[in-house]
């Protein structure tokens, strides 16, 4: 929100007052409170008549500083709060030099000098991280006489903004207006189903506001040189989570607002949707399935969208019983035939559900101050919401899927759980507007919680499409209903970076675009991009996503890269592992592996799958890329062709290929099964070694297909013209040097625990 008009002077009605110096300060070991009046004080009656404002200064984890500033403290705290973990109340250590108080927390400093005017310094590494100095703490009331927190962080040179939740508007952030406000948007506007207030900069630092309803911020798009985030409240709470490294302030930040659990390796492989407004059946489902296994495509998943309920009647979780009049039986037969099963859930209640009347008379349902419940007539006709701040609705709610899991569905679609409205009254009393971005929070727990009871630690799984702060503990999460395009393809990527710069681990998108019939040639190329993604399904709105109805060379695209995924899997896995474990995502910005060069800081139509990985899809008919290659010789993984950088390539490629380039140095560990997502992965495990330099040592583990430990690891250094290999694992094994089919394979029978082999000039 701008208060401004210009630099001079304020917008019609609104009036500012900024803190402007320390008149007075109390300290602990671990905290400072700072007391802030809004003009100069030079003598004891200007004390009256004027706002102070209370600062106050802490840490709850190594390198983590709060700053909660107040104006008035007497406002009633109605929830929702975001959960915080991991917190120390004696993470900070407090200094005093003289006039200069100091607030330090591992390598991080706040740095205030009380005796002269008002500025905040962030200070690590021996510089000034960010600061808030002359407008960047105070309140603003405007012409409606709304009260407004401010908060202003000053922008260095070059310094660029990333993250902010699932945006898809440019990468960069600098320059835009973001409002942290749920809304189902689509992927072509400035609005977002993934709202986080958590941004990182390329200068070693990121900053979460700690606010679950709407935060305003204007990125250098009203004072050019400063982060501007304001809030309607008395109180206003940020934290600086340094670095230095973007992975580690992800690391950090995700220790405090929690860490993606790891989902089911059998997730890895293709999913298949009826696609939403589709004409389909049992019959149809077959049709698709058996059409799939004609044609070699191995599927994992298949997902039932919307319609496998009555039209009118979502959601009473109850089988169109003229559409499938068996789902037990289908959904057993599905399951020998080596499948698992999706449903598509939403958390709303039509009137003509006859679950409408009960959750109205228990009190399940959200009600309005007069006591009626809350209904509207848009996606279905007199729909309420199931009240998640009740216990007895959370209950009576994942009562209804359990059902559903007895039956044999899998995990769920939970799909909406933005258009929450604030002119309600929640259960529990929490506050309207810090409830309209917290609602899919609930939601969203409360499906995968009973997923986690059900099928245990480690097989739980969403297909969620909304969140907030701490929602990346329930993934996996798809980017929403896009058009079926080239640019839409390009935009859904710039999302699924921001979300993952956001503290989101898992990403998916929805293969071909949802809305509209996508050409052949973008089928195939959004297939090659929907494959080399953490999650990849295959769904859309009104036209069916089987690859025969794009022709023939799509279903051998289709093929050749859901082969390509399921050998790719204990790599995947691997890389899953360090998400659960770091905070720090499968699909990664360029920025975020290669922080220290400049030619990354911007790159938004590429990005790396993993440590090892770098991904170009490609959006043009004409097969045209182009990608930047950062420093060091690159490989290939599909052709052998090998490029080096720092440079920009331009090329040209069939539908087959595309750039899949193995970082230098890299050992990627390949799947001998290419027909199935989980299998014995260490059992004939394929090494491919790329641009091994002299000197070079790698260790790769093949992960665990149940969970976070892992089955063998193999240790390689290269000495000179050879390359030494040792391993635990008692299996068999391959390695191969370079890409392309035409590298060669090295064969080690079971129980060989070491090899030395030559390595070519």
């Amino acid at each position: 929100m701008k208060f401004t008009d210009g630099y001079w002077l304020m917008r019609p009605g609104c009036t500012a007052r900024y803190a402007a110096e320390v008149a007075d300060v109390r300290a602990d070991d671990h905290r400072l409170t700072l007391y802030a009046p809004v003009k100069h004080v030079s003598r004891r009656g200007q004390t009256l008549n004027s706002p102070l404002l209370t600062v106050e200064c802490w840490s709850p984890a190594e390198g983590i500083i709060g700053v909660r500033t107040t104006h008035h403290a007497g406002k009633v705290r109605r929830g929702p709060e975001f959960t915080l973990s991991g917190t120390d109340a004696e993470a900070g250590k407090v200094h005093q030099d003289g006039s200069v108080r100091e607030l330090t927390s591992g390598e991080l400093t706040l740095r205030v000098d009380t005796e002269q005017p008002w500025l905040l310094e962030f200070i690590a590494g021996g510089r000034v991280l960010t600061s808030a100095g002359e407008r960047g703490t105070g309140f603003v009331t405007d012409a409606e006489g709304r009260h407004h927190m401010v908060g202003q962080l000053a922008l260095d040179v070059g310094e660029l903004v990333y993250g902010l939740g699932e945006r898809f508007t440019p990468f960069v952030k600098n320059g835009q207006a973001v409002d942290i406000w749920q809304a189902d948007g689509g992927t072509s506007s400035e609005q977002a189903y993934k709202n986080i207030p958590f941004h990182l900069t390329n200068r070693g630092y990121g900053v979460f506001v700690n606010h679950p309803g709407k935060v305003s911020y204007e990125v250098g798009s009203e004072s050019v040189g400063q982060v501007q985030f304001s809030v309607e409240d008395q109180s206003l709470e940020y934290f600086i989570v340094y670095g230095p490294t973007p992975k580690q302030v992800l690391e950090r930040y995700t220790a405090l607002t929690g860490r993606p659990a790891l989902p089911p390796a059998w997730a890895l492989g293709l999913w298949l949707t009826t696609s939403f407004t589709t004409d389909y059946d049992e019959a149809t489902v077959g049709r698709f399935i058996d059409g799939m296994a004609e044609r070699g495509i191995p599927l994992s998943v298949f997902h039932f969208d919307c319609f496998w309920m009555r039209g009118y009647q979502w959601c009473d979780f109850a089988w169109d019983s003229d559409t499938f009049p068996d789902p037990a039986g289908m959904l057993s037969r599905l399951r020998q035939q080596g499948l698992r099963v999706s449903v598509w859930i939403n958390p709303y209640i039509a009137q003509k559900s006859a679950l409408f009347e009960e959750g109205m008379r228990e009190g399940y349902l959200v009600r309005r101050p007069d006591g009626s419940v809350w209904q509207w007539d848009l996606w279905q006709p007199g729909m309420a919401l199931v009240d998640f701040t009740n216990p007895a609705a959370r209950d009576w709610y994942t009562g209804k899927l359990k059902t559903l899991l007895d039956q044999g569905v899998d995990c769920f679609k939970t799909d909406f759980g933005e258009r929450i409205p604030t002119d309600v009254v929640w259960h529990d009393g929490s506050d309207p507007e810090r409830m309209h971005n917290y609602y899919t929070h609930l939601f969203n727990e409360a499906v995968f919680e009973l997923l986690r009871a059900e099928r245990g630690e480690g097989e739980a799984l969403l297909f969620a499409r909304s969140a907030t702060v701490g929602g990346q503990q329930y993934p996996v999460h798809w980017g929403g209903d896009c058009e079926s395009h080239f640019r839409a393809m390009a935009e859904s990527l710039r999302g699924g970076l921001s979300l993952g710069l956001s503290g989101f681990g898992f990403w998916s998108h929805d293969i071909g675009g949802f809305e509209g019939t996508p050409t052949p040639a973008v089928f195939k190329r959004w297939v090659q991009f929907g494959l080399l993604s953490s999650h990849s399904r295959l769904h859309g709105s009104k036209s069916y996503r089987v690859p025969w109805d794009y022709g023939e060379e799509a279903v051998d695209v289709t093929r050749e890269f859901t082969l390509l995924k399921h050998r790719l899997a204990p790599y995947l896995q691997r890389a899953a592992q360090q998400a659960h474990t770091t905070g720090v995502p499968v699909m990664r910005a360029m920025v975020l592996e290669f922080p220290d060069d400049p030619a990354a800081a911007t790159l938004d139509r590429q990005y790396m799958l993993g440590d090892d990985l770098l991904v170009a899809p490609v959006f043009t008919d004409d097969g045209t890329v182009e990608y930047y290659v950062p420093e060091g010789t690159w490989t290939n993984v599909l052709t052998g062709a090998q490029v080096t950088g720092p440079r920009w390539a331009r090329e040209q490629h069939g539908f087959h290929t595309l750039p899949l380039l193995a970082r230098p140095d890299s050992v990627i560990a390949l799947s001998a099964d290419d027909q199935h997502p989980v299998s014995a992965w260490a059992d004939g495990v394929e090494l491919r070694v790329h641009s091994f330099a002299d000197g070079a040592e790698q260790t790769v583990v093949i992960p665990s297909t149940d969970g976070p430990g892992e089955t063998a690891r193999f240790h390689l250094r290269r000495r000179g013209d050879r390359l030494h290999v040792s391993t635990d694992s008692p299996h068999a094994w391959q390695l191969r040097i370079g890409g392309g089919p035409s590298a060669a394979v090295h064969t080690w029978s079971a129980g060989t625990r070491e090899a030395e082999l030559p390595y070519p000039a």
